[in-house]
């Protein structure tokens, strides 16, 4: 056992899961961004919001925005650069 905290080991995952019935099963890439997909396009822009790092890059900064307002119609987007 080693000494002072408790160490966790971590699995990474090898494949994505989707829920069915309750239970995670794995499943391809495509069904599982297919699935993604599909949650998201049930959600109106109104009720859609973005949070980004400000320690992201502005490149990444730029991708989140651009999605959440391209994509999901929405301009609720915030990258929290008041800290």
């Amino acid at each position: 056992m080693p000494r002072g905290r408790n160490r966790v080991r971590h699995v990474r995952l090898t494949e994505p899961l989707v829920r069915e019935d309750g239970v995670l099963r794995p499943a391809s890439w495509e069904e599982a961004l297919d699935r993604a997909a599909a949650g998201f396009r049930d959600v109106p822009g109104e009720r859609f919001g973005m949070f980004s790092c400000s320690k992201a890059t502005n490149e990444m900064n730029y991708t989140a925005q651009k999605f959440a307002r391209a994509v999901m119609g929405s301009n609720n987007v915030d990258s929290c650069n008041r800290t």
